[in-house]
């Protein structure tokens, strides 16, 4: 990755991409209403404000190609580009720089072109402004998962309260899953640790409307069809 004349950034967005995908092959350079998907995430970091934008990447197409001033573009090594390699190695590899030391970092995957860059700044304003370590978006999920449970030597093990296995539905809390659009976090944080596990997350509740994760042809399908009623003025 060239370096000189990269200014010292406040806030950074990574922006992971991988050459290799069982469920959709190439989809991270597949064009999605007139440009590569991954270009859409690059739009959404600089919508939101932040000062460059970081791919880590094994695809030859992106890393030969033209990008906007601001974006950098790190070759990833092969021995964390496989299909079973971990998001932690991969954000080490990518922020070992000391530019990045003091940074706001903005995890961005090229999988959710339907984020909005509003979110993102809601996003680093929740973590700016607040005692969390790291920050990241949600959706509502089924409560149902509570009475869930794993079996150890033939015993149940509920996943949470055991109490609630035997709740009625109606009476379960409400529950909420990362849809994987956004995450942010402190450089320097991640540094030390090795890895975005905490007990001191925010939970930044963003509209399923605007939660998709691609991984088949047909959500490639779904969000083109999304974003082209939202260039017709239609969100």
């Amino acid at each position: 990755m060239r370096t000189s004349g990269l200014p010292k950034p406040n806030r950074v967005a990574v922006i992971p991409l991988r050459a290799g995908s069982k469920g959709l092959p190439g989809k991270n350079t597949l064009p999605l209403v007139g440009r590569p998907l991954y270009r859409h995430s690059i739009e959404h970091a600089f919508d939101a404000g932040l000062d460059a934008v970081l791919i880590t990447t094994d695809i030859p197409e992106v890393l030969e190609a033209d990008h906007p001033p601001g974006v950098f573009v790190h070759r990833r090594p092969s021995t964390i580009s496989t299909d079973d390699t971990p998001m932690a190695p991969v954000l080490a590899d990518a922020l070992r720089l000391a530019v990045f030391d003091d940074a706001t970092v903005v995890l961005l995957q090229a999988t959710s072109p339907l984020r909005r860059s509003k979110d993102i700044q809601r996003a680093i304003d929740r973590f700016e402004t607040s005692d969390v370590e790291l920050v990241m978006s949600v959706v509502p999920a089924d409560s149902k998962v509570l009475k869930f449970g794993t079996v150890d030597n033939d015993r149940f093990v509920p996943l949470g309260d055991p109490r609630d296995a035997f709740r009625n539905r109606q009476e379960l809390p409400a529950v909420v899953r990362p849809d994987g659009a956004i995450y942010v976090f402190g450089a320097s944080w991640f540094r030390d640790r090795g890895t975005l596990v905490s007990d001191r997350i925010g939970a930044l509740q963003v509209d399923p409307n605007d939660s998709a994760d691609i991984d088949s042809i047909e959500d490639f399908k779904f969000c083109a069809s999304v974003l082209r009623q939202r260039e017709i003025g239609n969100p």
